[in-house]
């Protein structure tokens, strides 16, 4: 398989940046993505729809946002929940530095990025909510 999927380290990759504005959870985000990372253009519908449905069981409690990306949950429950703590971790490199960048364009303090793969790097264990849309289909040939 080869090491340029956007679920691998894959910082040698040429950059082609985005910007662009999405509405999630009645608030307006702005999002920088690049290539080398999933669903570079827009907000994908399985994202969106996990980040519409998805009411925190503590709204000044602590998440974690697993293989966050460029950071379009994470973003999108930090602004919703003020009061909350948002970490996000990713192993690719590339979306750790776009969650940080997207996270300060949006004015977003109470967020935390940092590398991990699924739990490996994740040190704490106090999170009141746990959100991750994973790259489920990663490999697989598409049924049509």
């Amino acid at each position: 398989m080869s090491n340029k999927h956007y679920y691998t380290k894959n910082s040698d990759l040429d950059h082609n940046r985005k910007t662009w504005n999405f509405e999630l959870r009645g608030n307006s985000i702005k999002f920088i993505s690049d290539t080398g990372v999933f669903s570079k253009t827009t907000v994908d519908f399985g994202s969106r729809l996990l980040i519409e449905s998805f009411e925190a069981s503590d709204s000044a409690g602590k998440m974690l946002d697993v293989g966050c990306g460029y950071g379009p949950i994470a973003l999108a429950f930090a602004k919703s929940y003020p009061e909350a703590q948002v970490d996000m971790v990713d192993v690719n490199d590339r979306a750790l530095e776009l969650s940080v960048e997207n996270a300060a364009n949006n004015g977003l303090t109470n967020i935390r990025v940092f590398e991990s793969s699924v739990y490996d790097g994740v040190r704490d264990s106090d999170y009141t909510d746990i959100i991750s849309n994973p790259p489920i289909r990663a490999g697989k040939k598409n049924c049509t």
